[in-house]
């Protein structure tokens, strides 16, 4: 069954075959989404095809996927997704709500959400004979990228902002890419990979210029449905519907805007097959020194303004977003929001998640902080169920972590001075 039938432009609306284009729309670069043939997916498969599937990763959802299996099942390839989804009660207390969780994509195998999109462009890079994969990233890209190829034998190279932190770059050359090192910022890095790939011929990972990115990201709300269903079917009886209770808020932090882009095409994925029927509300976050998709949804426009951006979470760190209008309607389009955070609101939800086990990185705990400030505005209410995105692991940013505590005291080696410190 051929499930990719093509693409359609976010913009103008037009469509290609697959092979006519591969990056954006050649008439007004805009992202292309990728079209699947949704009638054919329903005559072969019914949600419990997938449920019932045994693979614990992205990979239960192939039938949903553009590309085909790129093997390597034994490898950390085949560990991407299926990532957890804890409650915090003590946290939701805390707020005034009644139903809390965050789902945590630091367990994913290179610490981060970013191995979702990076297993999908590493099956299609292996479907179209690409010898070498090129992407620019802040470190958690690079680093998906660097894992997943390794696992297959795929040749990588990455392009990073010097300033990124060093234990993102350390990844990224233990995993054996070709890591170079850029005297500039993210989306300088970014234009010089795009030269690089058309002067090379290398495939292009880079998050929201290929389209296949954002079709890894998706497998997070498919996950999120089928942990919806699992977790509470009390709520799907005929006496008390699903739809009589107030919808899912899910909250993820944003920059380029490819993750927020991800979740809704996935949950539109499942909306166009007929296995929901309303979708959930996603409230964007972005950190006040990095909103220009935050500013462009305030301001009821798809245009997005770059802006100079500064803030404490990397990951999230982008002068001008590359997915911005399809972020912008991720949020619009879902009922949501976007809300902007201080870096000093970040290092708190740092120190909150700490102790409940949970090691965010910054842009992680951007998610959480959104919600502390939505919870206290009233955008969200006792009733509302909650899910927080936790993107990647806080070991990643050290740096960061030990900005939201306290140093450890130091004393000398007797009872005496460890009594005087209790």
């Amino acid at each position: 069954m051929t499930k990719f039938i093509g693409y359609r432009c976010s913009l103008c609306g037009k469509e290609y075959i697959p092979g006519q284009v591969t990056y954006t729309c050649p008439n007004d670069g805009g992202n292309l989404d990728i079209v699947l043939d949704y009638v054919a997916i329903q005559k072969k498969f019914q949600p419990d095809d997938l449920v019932c599937r045994g693979e614990s990763s992205l990979w239960r959802y192939l039938p949903l996927l553009p590309v085909a299996d790129p093997g390597g099942e034994t490898t950390p390839l085949h560990a991407a997704g299926w990532t957890p989804v804890f409650a915090l009660p003590r946290l939701a207390q805390k707020l005034g709500l009644k139903y809390l969780w965050l789902k945590d994509e630091s367990r994913n195998p290179t610490a981060s959400f970013k191995d979702r999109a990076s297993a999908i462009v590493v099956a299609r890079a292996r479907e179209i004979g690409a010898d070498v994969v090129v992407t620019a990233s802040t470190g958690n890209a690079g680093a998906a990228l660097a894992g997943m190829s390794a696992a297959i034998g795929q040749k990588a190279v990455i392009f990073a902002p010097r300033t990124a932190p060093p234990a993102k770059i350390a990844q990224l050359l233990v995993f054996g890419a070709k890591v170079i090192l850029v005297d500039g910022t993210y989306d300088d890095a970014f234009d010089l990979t795009i030269q690089a790939a058309n002067e090379f011929g290398w495939y292009c990972r880079n998050t929201g210029y290929n389209p296949f990115t954002a079709e890894g990201k998706k497998t997070a709300a498919f996950e999120i449905w089928e942990w919806w269903l699992n977790e509470h079917r009390i709520w799907h009886t005929a006496d008390n519907p699903l739809d009589k209770h107030p919808p899912l808020t899910i909250f993820v932090s944003v920059g380029d805007g490819n993750i927020i882009s991800g979740l809704h095409k996935g949950f539109k994925d499942l909306y166009a097959l007929g296995w929901i029927n309303r979708m959930p509300r996603i409230i964007g976050v972005q950190a006040e020194g990095s909103a220009a998709i935050a500013n462009a949804f305030q301001a009821g426009t798809e245009t997005i303004t770059p802006v100079a951006a500064k803030t404490i979470a990397d990951s999230i760190s982008v002068d001008l977003p590359r997915d911005g209008v399809r972020a912008v309607r991720a949020a619009r389009e879902t009922g949501g929001t976007y809300i902007t955070v201080k870096d000093e609101d970040i290092l708190a939800a740092i120190a909150a998640l700490g102790p409940l086990g949970i090691f965010v990185e910054p842009a992680g705990a951007a998610a959480y902080a959104g919600l502390v400030q939505a919870a206290s505005q009233g955008v969200v209410g006792a009733d509302d169920p909650v899910l927080v995105l936790n993107t990647g692991s806080g070991l990643k940013d050290i740096r960061a972590a030990m900005q939201a505590v306290p140093e450890a005291p130091v004393i000398e080696p007797t009872l005496q001075a460890l009594k005087k410190l209790l």
